[in-house]
């Protein structure tokens, strides 16, 4: 089962987690694509993103929360690569049953990711507009992974360990 892992972080050269992680899928043989190192000018190839999608069975977008969603370019990309006809719409199932997930880094204590937390909601609560898309165009959704306390909080060794569950993770879907 082929499986794609598409990055969208806007400073890999200086993000430890997301660099680690891309590093290791990349030993693993698992396929990437770096959005922000493909289209620096932000200018996406719609027909080959979606040529892209039709030869996975398994996708995953891998991203930093910023400000409870995920990078501007991965908003962009589903806006310009899920459209009409394409991923919705009367012929729009090109994406339909497609496994999708979804891997984050989130700098904050999964604490502060809770009901009582500082946030006051829960990360699936904040990734809820992802799952709603994959569902909206007939994809299954097949959960996140996320590494907690990325800025200033985990241990390199508690990185280490994250980067292999992930993997795990990955493989698994």
């Amino acid at each position: 089962m082929r499986k794609l892992v598409i990055i969208t972080h806007p400073d890999m050269e200086n993000s430890v987690v997301n660099r680690m992680w891309k590093n290791a899928l990349i030993s693993e043989q698992i396929d990437v694509v770096d959005l922000y190192e493909l289209y620096s000018e932000n200018k996406i190839d719609v027909e080959r993103e979606q040529e892209r999608l039709m030869n996975y069975e398994t996708i995953v977008f891998q991203f930093p929360l910023y400000w409870y969603s995920s990078p501007p370019l991965l908003k962009q990309y589903q806006d310009e690569v899920f459209l009409f006809n394409f991923a919705y719409g009367p012929e729009g199932t090109k994406l339909r049953d497609k496994k999708f997930a979804i891997a984050t880094t989130v700098g904050s204590l999964e604490d502060d990711y809770s009901e009582e937390g500082s946030n006051q909601y829960t990360l699936e609560t904040l990734l809820s507009p992802f799952i709603a898309t994959f569902n909206y165009i007939g994809a299954q959704y097949k959960g996140y992974f996320a590494q907690y306390g990325t800025v200033n909080h985990a241990t390199n060794a508690e990185l280490i360990e994250g980067s292999k569950r992930y993997i795990e993770f990955v493989k698994a879907l």
